[in-house]
């Protein structure tokens, strides 16, 4: 099993180089480069095609969060994984709008991270406990129109749902027609359904929607 490749963005050496010793004693890990701000980070992310890429939330030139937006243009297929000083929900919030996959504290103990790469690199997400909890309390809200969020689900035909829960468990567009063994264009024809009957359209609002609807346990966000 090839190894899952890291690139390190943080504008601090020290805690480069002590996370590049963390995560190489790890035997599924690799780390393949480090940059000291998010242009040079996204410049190594295009060369070195990373799996996940781990990006300090705040350093010059450009933050992990403003990062995150191009890299997703110029290489859609890297996971990111945010740290940060910040537990606010909100911050938590932006990452995860913005394309990441985890948003680890950096005071979080050390198997946080190694689980947050680990996880993003599975297409799941993961939190700190402090931010994880803040998040799903949110997530888990009931709105007043939740019956009809459900209801909008169970009208979906068979094989939609079969790609909604296809997408929130990480899966690209490719993916999904090879396990329902269709063409890319069907699976794409199907998500462009989703989009428009649920009316959402990222990651990010799909697993909150599963969440609301009862469809995902929250667990899954950590796990």
């Amino acid at each position: 099993m090839k190894p899952i490749k890291v690139l390190i963005v943080d504008d601090h050496q020290m805690v480069r180089s002590g996370l590049r010793q963390l995560l190489e004693i790890e035997s599924d890990i690799e780390v393949v480069g480090e940059a000291g701000d998010g242009v040079a980070g996204l410049t190594l992310a295009k060369k070195l095609c990373p799996d996940v890429a781990v990006f300090d939330v705040a350093m010059p030139k450009m933050g992990g969060l403003e990062a995150i937006a191009l890299l997703k243009q110029s290489a859609p297929q890297v996971k990111v994984v945010i740290l940060s000083m910040f537990s606010k929900e909100e911050f938590a919030q932006e990452a995860l709008q913005a394309g990441a996959h985890a948003y680890i504290l950096k005071g979080a103990p050390s198997s946080d991270l190694l689980d947050a790469i680990r996880a993003a690199y599975e297409g799941r997400f993961f939190f700190s406990t402090e931010v994880h909890s803040k998040v799903i309390k949110s997530y888990t809200h009931r709105s007043e129109n939740s019956e009809s969020k459900t209801s909008a689900y169970h009208q979906l035909s068979e094989r939609e749902k079969q790609t909604f829960r296809l997408l929130i468990e990480g899966n690209s567009t490719s993916q999904i027609a090879a396990i329902l063994c269709v063409s890319i264009k069907t699976a794409e024809k199907h998500r462009t359904s989703l989009v428009k009957k649920l009316g959402i359209s990222n990651p990010v609002e799909w697993m909150k929607y599963a969440i609301k609807i009862g469809l995902v346990d929250p667990e899954v966000w950590r796990n």
